[in-house]
C-alpha cells in the first residue's frame, strides 16, 4: 500500500519524539546504508535530539497521522557552496517499500527551495542502495554522475552517485 500525500506530514523533529526516533535509529539495518551508526542508548540520541536536530534549520521529522516514522534535512552549504544544499533521509523500517521517503523527498524539495532560497539541491547515494536511487529518480531528482573512490564509509573506499534538481 503506498502512502498517500494527505496522510504525510513535515515537522521540526524535537527532543520529545525520542521513542519514536528511536525505532529506526537504533536499528542497524535501518542505518547501514548513512553515514552515522545506529543509536545504542536513549541518552546518546537524546543528547543528538537536543543539541543537533534542534538545533539544525532544516531538520524535519517525517510524520503520519502527526506520528514520527522517519525524518528527512536540507543541509545548505556555506560560503561559495551557498547557493546548494543537500538531502538526506531515514525512514523506519516498517515503512519502507510505501512510497514514503518518495513522498517526504518531494515536499523537502518544493519547501526547501523557499525555506533555504538554494539553487541547487543534491543527494549522494551508495550504487548499491537501489531502494535509494529509486526514491531520488522517482522524487524529480537527476543523476548526474559517479563520484569514484569519494569516501569512507564502514571501513571502505566506496563511490556515490550524485543526484541533484535545480531551481
Amino acid at each position: 500500500m503506498k502512502i498517500l500525500m494527505t496522510q504525510l506530514t513535515l515537522r521540526p523533529l524535537r527532543s520529545s519524539d525520542l521513542k519514536t526516533f528511536l525505532t529506526w535509529a537504533s536499528d542497524p539495518e535501518v542505518t547501514r546504508s548513512l553515514m552515522w551508526d545506529h543509536y545504542t542508548s536513549e541518552d546518546e540520541a537524546s543528547r543528538f535530539l537536543k543539541n543537533v536536530a534542534e538545533k539544525h534549520p532544516w531538520f524535519m521529522a517525517i510524520c503520519l497521522d502527526g506520528t514520527p516514522v522517519g525524518a528527512i534535512t536540507l543541509d545548505q552549504k556555506t560560503g561559495s557552496g551557498i547557493c546548494r544544499a543537500e538531502l538526506g533521509y531515514v525512514v523506519a523500517k516498517k515503512f519502507w517499500g510505501k512510497g514514503l521517503a518518495t513522498a517526504a523527498s518531494k515536499i523537502a524539495l518544493d519547501r526547501g527551495f523557499a525555506d533555504l532560497g538554494v539553487e541547487r539541491i543534491e543527494a549522494l547515494v551508495d550504487p548499491d542502495n537501489e531502494a535509494s536511487i529509486k526514491v531520488l529518480e522517482n522524487s524529480g531528482m537527476v543523476r548526474e554522475g559517479v563520484l569514484r573512490n569519494y569516501l569512507v564509509h564502514r571501513s571502505k573506499v566506496r563511490d556515490r552517485y550524485i543526484y541533484a534538481k535545480v531551481r
